[in-house]
Order: C-alpha cells, then structure tokens, then sequence
C-alpha cells in the first residue's frame, strides 16, 4: 500500500490546549482513524539554534525533542495536515512516501494492507 511517513519534532515539554503536544498529537491521530503511531524521546539533539541538548538524569522534561510518526494513507495525511494548519500547531516536520503493508495478515487486517510479494 503506499502512503507516507510523517514525522513531527516538538520539545518534550511544549502544549497545545492544555496538553504535551507529542501526546495531543497521538491522540488527534488515533481520532482521524490512523492505524499507528508512536512517541519517541530524543537522547540528545540540536535544532535550528545549533545548541546541543542532551539527556540527564535529574532532567524530567525540558528541552529535548520527541518524534512523533505516523505511517498514513495519502487521505489521513490530509486529514491530519488539514488539522494541523486549522488549529495553528507551529510543528518541524518530515514527509516522506512510504510502503507499507503486513507481511502474513491475519483476519484482522483489512485486505489493502496485505504486502506485496
């Protein structure tokens, strides 16, 4: 099946509607009927400062980036874009076009995800 990967970069500690935004944006995306996405926190990092943040131990929360992703057909991609852009969500993204499917599918998957040989 083709679609694509979204992959969005917030710091861990940013908020949207009195949310983190790596978790408001999982949920918006599990709303829009995506079939998965996933939360991971950076070890260390720079953005467009050039500053480098690493992980420690007595840190919680703060300067670090979480990558948020989501493998989407090309209408939830729309969808979340569309979202996205309507609720003024500052957010660094990557889009790249993806392949994807499930190799030996069980009953509970929807016939379109099948892998092709």
């Amino acid at each position: 099946m083709q679609g694509s990967l979204f992959r969005f970069y917030v710091h861990e500690d940013h908020h949207h509607h009195g949310r983190l935004v790596w978790e408001w944006l999982l949920e918006q995306g599990n709303r829009l009927g995506i079939r998965g996405g996933s939360a991971f926190k950076a070890m260390a990092g720079f953005g467009r400062h050039h500053t480098l943040h690493e992980a420690r131990f007595v840190e919680l929360a703060g300067p670090l980036a979480v990558e948020v992703e989501f493998i989407a057909t090309p209408d939830e991609a729309q969808k979340l874009l569309d979202l996205l852009h309507g609720e003024k969500v500052r957010l660094f993204y990557a889009y790249t076009p993806a392949r994807f499917g499930v190799i030996n599918p069980d009953s509970g998957d929807p016939p379109s995800v099948a892998a092709e040989p």
